[in-house]
């Protein structure tokens, strides 16, 4: 008996799976000819010529050029149609919250920066984000309604059963039980959020370094110090959303912290997390200390210690180096993951000198010996993850033809 409409293995259906394989095609490759396309998916030329013509037709492809300085009659190109779909990501920190357009591409159109220097500005959160989006939107040149989707990402996690964020007191005014509400009724498009170290992660795995691996960490240490759990493909994110603050950990080298969420620290963050930098720094009589934010002094203080050839600087690396490694055992003694990916300005600071560094000493302190590498996504990777992961849900319902 024949199915239904939208029943797997109907025309509907193979249409829409051969429409969505070649717009990914043109996502990963740019331009493409039809001969192209069809080599690359297996189709027919006729059936390739329908397909394009139907996505033409929809809106999502665009002619564009054609092929030059081949042998042969040049050929038609066509491209993913940047314009099909849009998509916001927003990160935020107590400083400031940094918003950016994407069109369906994954190319960034559009971006604003609001300050939020704390308790000060008297201005809602709710209202913070609007701001924050329309400032982005408005340097797109499109309007609240062309966004698809928006996600969100904060330090810390929103508890499911509660609605609260957890794990993140130094982010006033984003406490309240009915936060998510509120945003969600001041907003014409859905909205996510996620923890923005996992938005790190999920930049690294889509486009940096972690390519291809099932089985990750990412440690963070920028403002905090934290990490993403990436198990089988999927990020790992627990019960309460806290799968992988470990600036809680407790390790040694350092005394027990107390009532950790009242403190906002732990062990592993007051051994190796930013605010230790510049102290151990001192502690070894480095004089130029640089002033200001502890993550912009650290962040300098670990690629000067990298570069410099004198005893202080190599000892602070060194010193670092241990540090961090003493609590990453206890991670990858659980986890056993394939790859640990360093990422946040204080260590990427440190390059390969801190990575050599940190890999020697944790095949010393763990029994599992992941290889390390330092993260790909440089610029504003917590935002960058933002959007991919706004992008991959309004590809999803963009790209459907099947409906």
């Amino acid at each position: 008996m024949a199915g239904t409409a939208g029943t797997p293995g109907t025309p509907r259906v193979l249409r829409a799976m051969n429409d969505r394989a070649a717009l990914d095609l043109l996502l990963e490759h740019g331009p493409l000819s039809r001969t192209r396309i069809g080599k690359l998916t297996g189709l027919s030329k006729p059936t390739a010529s329908q397909l394009l013509a139907r996505l033409e037709a929809a809106g999502l492809v665009l002619a564009t050029g054609t092929t030059e300085g081949r042998p042969g009659p040049s050929a038609q190109l066509y491209e993913v149609n940047p314009a099909a779909g849009h998509a916001a990501g927003l990160d935020v920190t107590p400083q400031r919250i940094l918003a950016a357009v994407a069109d369906i591409t994954g190319r960034t159109i559009g971006r604003h920066e609001l300050p939020t220097p704390g308790r000060r500005t008297g201005i809602p959160v709710v209202q913070q984000v609007t701001d924050a989006l329309d400032g982005a939107v408005k340097a797109a040149g499109l309007a609240r309604d062309d966004i698809h989707r928006l996600v969100i990402g904060t330090p810390g996690a929103f508890d499911p059963t509660t609605g609260r964020l957890r794990y993140a007191s130094h982010l006033p005014g984003w406490h309240s039980p009915t936060l998510l509400e509120e945003i969600a009724a001041a907003l014409p498009m859905p909205f996510e959020y996620e923890n923005d170290v996992n938005l790190a992660a999920l930049a690294e795995q889509r486009l940096g370094a972690a390519r291809g691996h099932a089985d990750f960490v990412l440690l963070w240490n920028q403002e905090g110090l934290g990490a993403a759990l990436v198990l089988g493909g999927r990020l790992h994110r627990g019960w309460t959303g806290g799968a992988g603050e470990v600036g809680f950990l407790p390790v040694p080298g350092t005394p027990l912290v107390r009532q950790v969420t009242k403190a906002n620290s732990g062990g592993y963050q007051e051994l190796a997390g930013s605010q230790a930098v510049p102290r151990l720094a001192r502690e070894l009589g480095i004089e130029d200390v640089p002033p200001g934010p502890y993550a912009e002094a650290a962040a300098e203080l670990v690629a000067r210690a990298a570069q410099a050839g004198d005893d202080a600087h190599r000892q602070l690396l060194h010193t670092y180096a241990t540090r961090l490694a003493t609590g990453l055992a206890s991670l990858v003694s659980v986890l056993d993951p394939e790859l640990v990916v360093l990422s946040g300005a204080v260590l990427t600071s440190g390059g390969e000198p801190l990575r050599a560094l940190v890999q020697a000493e944790l095949e010393e302190l763990a029994a599992s010996r992941p290889r390390l590498v330092v993260g790909d996504v440089r610029e504003h990777p917590v935002l960058r993850g933002a959007l991919e992961s706004a992008l991959a849900t309004t590809r999803d319902e963009v790209f459907d033809t099947s409906r």
